[in-house]
């Protein structure tokens, strides 16, 4: 497909929200849906704390329409029910806990934008939410570079070979030469840059960036209010010009751009969407600069939704399937999982990546775990800071089932006339552990409520032991037994102390035969508990304990993964 891209079309301040335009199908396309399939682009913002990543969403929400004016996302507020607005230690602590979801509508493309955390101790949410998107734009604070939190999430993309568009932000500031970056980012990621723009000068002597397609600079000048047509353009055919206003910096600029070009492959688009090679953009987010470009890239460059593995077990053999995504059957699979996100209904939403067919309102669903139909209050899309009814939605789209539960994390949903059932959504052991004490015994039923709502959403894992006693919480990170407590106190009146916990580390447990695993529970009853899913783990003071353990049974499998340890339950049922 010819690479097009739309640099020259001028930015208009909107005046209203965005309408939701839809262009007059062709009749070949009614069957398959594969007309709308190919207008959606599914993407995830990943970054360390602080490398400007909502500032950045923020600004895509500005320049397509769907907010009117800067700050109405500060902090994640475009999805207000779920995140910033509700919980006071993301206030506290200025950062973001829990994923959100944003949809909007640019060039006639519908674009489901999901903002991650950035924080280590939510790294699981942020890899969840890696398995809904099709693509992934990382944003890189230029003075710090490729930072911890941004290496692990690049490994979970190159995991799944998920392309990357690359920003470099803040580039307003005193930063690192872009060489440097560029060098560093192909080390991290493995895969060759591209730069797409390239700085002239930085900090106070920031001029601009120079598109290296159209051969056209753009001229910076700070402040936020500054609309992306407000910005000068020169030519890069008048060079006498262009040196005589930036001077040396102008020169530099000139020089290390032919490095880099020289030292980089042209833009391949099938070694792009392969998760090969990465285009590079700079720019500065909070003044509104270098955003479009990116913006315009996520249409042209990013892919639109691909196929799905499904499998499922026929006769206890393991049957892979492709899901096409304009099939004719709905389906789709739940990656989030977020609770009282209306606090005056104590509402739960199952966040789903719809991966085939069409959702329209009233049809029948059925959740393929249980063999149950679904039956939601409402279904919903999310447009900045509202929640709108879903009157329509394809493949790539992000729907939210508004439910009181019977839905888990990693559900596959589908309308019932397809046998379905997607993988990859990860569970990690947890690192960590506590044990729960209730302060008031009388709300004993409201502390096992809030658990298990919040084990099944995945804000934290929850563990029941076999033998009776004190719950667990098993987490990546301290900060999530903060968030937990808080939210048991504010939304479940349950006021909890947090005491600390003999046990180290937890593996999920599978065995050949119904015999094998009997014997292991019957050999290890204290250390046998049952997470939010009802799966059997094994929890161990050392990693010592799992070794000795699978030497004692060597028929007994030991995951640390919950998806493997479901894949095998399956193969073994």
């Amino acid at each position: 497909m010819p690479l097009t891209w739309r640099n020259e079309t001028r930015f208009k301040r909107p005046q209203a929200i965005a309408p939701r335009i839809t262009p007059p199908r062709p009749e070949n396309f009614f069957v398959t849906y594969a007309f709308e399939t190919r207008r959606r682009r599914t993407f995830a913002i990943i970054s360390h704390p602080d490398a400007g990543k909502t500032t950045l969403t923020e600004k895509l929400l500005l320049f397509s329409g769907a907010i009117q004016i800067a700050g109405s996302v500060k902090a994640r507020k475009a999805t207000r029910h779920a995140t910033s607005d509700w919980m006071e230690i993301e206030k506290q602590r200025g950062i973001s806990v829990a994923s959100s979801v944003m949809q909007m509508v640019y060039r006639d493309h519908v674009i489901n934008l999901l903002d991650t955390p950035g924080h280590k101790d939510f790294s699981e949410d942020t890899y969840r939410v890696l398995t809904a998107v099709d693509s992934a734009l990382m944003v890189i604070d230029a003075a710090n570079g490729v930072e911890a939190q941004t290496r692990r999430l690049i490994e979970v993309c190159r995991q799944r070979d998920t392309p990357i568009i690359t920003f470099v932000n803040k580039m307003d500031r005193e930063v690192r030469d872009p060489l440097d970056i560029l060098d560093e980012v192909e080390r991290e990621l493995g895969m060759p840059c591209v730069p797409m723009t390239w700085p002239v000068g930085q900090g106070k002597t920031f001029g601009g960036i120079i598109n290296l397609r159209t051969q056209v600079m753009t001229v910076f000048e700070s402040g936020s209010e500054r609309l992306p047509h407000d910005f000068d353009a020169m030519a890069l055919s008048e060079p006498a010009a262009l040196q005589k206003r930036f001077g040396q910096d102008w020169d530099t600029a000139l020089e290390s751009m032919e490095l880099a070009t020289g030292a980089s492959p042209t833009f391949d688009r099938e070694a792009f969407l392969a998760g090969k090679q990465t285009p590079v953009f700079f720019g500065s987010g909070v003044n509104n600069f270098g955003v479009m470009e990116v913006l315009d890239a996520l249409v042209d460059l990013a892919p639109s939704p691909g196929p799905r593995t499904s499998s499922f077990v026929v006769n206890k053999q393991p049957v892979i399937k492709q899901v096409q995504p304009d099939d004719d059957a709905f389906s789709g699979v739940v990656f989030k999982v977020q609770a009282n996100m209306d606090a005056n209904h104590r509402d739960r939403i199952a966040f789903v990546r719809m991966a085939s067919g069409k959702y329209t309102p009233g049809m029948k669903l059925k959740v393929m775990r249980t063999a149950k139909e679904l039956r939601p209050t409402s279904v919903v899309t999310f447009m900045s800071q509202r929640r709108e009814a879903v009157l329509e939605a394809y493949a790539g789209d992000i729907v939210g089932f508004t439910t009181h539960g019977g839905v888990q994390l990693g559900d596959t949903i589908t309308d019932g006339s397809v046998n379905l059932l997607f993988t990859g959504l990860p569970f990690f052991a947890p690192e960590m552990f506590t044990t729960v004490i209730l302060k008031n015994p009388l709300r004993t039923k409201q502390l096992q409520q809030g658990l298990a709502q919040l084990g099944e959403e995945g804000a934290i894992q929850v563990f029941r032991p076999e033998m009776g006693g004190n719950m667990l919480l098993g987490a990546i990170g301290q900060l999530q037994f903060e968030v937990v407590q808080y939210r048991l106190k504010g939304e479940y009146d349950a006021d909890i102390r947090l005491e600390s916990s003999q046990y180290t580390g937890a593996r999920w447990i599978t065995a050949d035969t119904p015999q094998q695993l009997k014997d292991f529970v019957n050999a290890y009853p204290q250390r046998m508990a049952r997470d939010a899913a009802n799966t059997l783990a094994y929890l161990c003071t050392s990693p010592y304990d799992v070794r000795l353990a699978q030497e004692r049974f060597p028929k007994i499998h030991f995951h640390p993964l919950r998806e493997h340890a479901g894949l095998a339950l399956q193969s073994a049922g």
